[in-house]
């Protein structure tokens, strides 16, 4: 899962700064108008219904090395009483796949694993998330590395961080743009 960021809703009439695509489509994005703000490998579980079973490995952005991975399936808890009973925070960390080592299933070491082609993955999201989405702020891309390429599988417009690492005071500079940019809006909306 890559999450990125756009500021094109800050301007809702050129949600992409004016720029238009030549016969070869776009082939830049205007520096920092999209950034990629959290990676996360989410491996999925032995058995699993849905991928909300999985692990989430943290990767940095930089490098593609992936990081001890956590849990959040104690999130998708049914009913208001689970407010107060289910755990905010996961206490599972894990350097291994925990399906590993279990019937004719290999060990699977994936902490300090590197992602390849980090630096295109990220570039590709950013630039889907330009062309297609230009005006949401922040948007979460599945994306399925194969043999053939990079393959964007789904796109979350309610999205999290899925326990990934992320700037703090840049994500919060971020949305402070975006409510200030909102009020601005709603005061304007309401004196005409």
């Amino acid at each position: 899962r890559v999450m990125t960021a756009s500021r094109g809703g800050l301007t809702p009439d050129e949600p992409r700064l004016g720029n238009t695509a030549d016969e070869t489509g776009f082939r830049r994005l205007p520096k920092g108008h999209v950034s990629a703000i959290s990676c996360v490998f989410r491996a999925g579980r032995l058995g699993a219904n849905t991928d909300h079973d999985s692990i989430l490995f943290d990767v940095n952005k930089e490098t593609g090395e992936i990081n001890r991975g956590t849990r959040n399936m104690h999130w998708y808890k049914l009913g208001l009483d689970k407010i107060f009973t289910c755990p905010w925070t996961s206490t599972e960390f894990y350097s291994e796949h925990p399906d590993g080592g279990k019937g004719d299933i290999k060990p699977i070491k994936v902490q300090g694993q590197k992602v390849p082609g980090i630096a295109n993955v990220l570039e590709q999201t950013c630039l889907s998330h330009y062309l297609l989405l230009p005006d949401v702020p922040l948007v979460g891309w599945d994306v399925v590395l194969s043999s053939k390429g990079i393959c964007m599988l789904e796109v979350n417009l309610s999205c999290n961080f899925f326990k990934g690492s992320f700037d703090h005071d840049e994500y919060f500079r971020f949305m402070s743009e975006y409510f200030n940019f909102l009020d601005t809006y709603r005061l304007k909306k309401k004196s005409d």
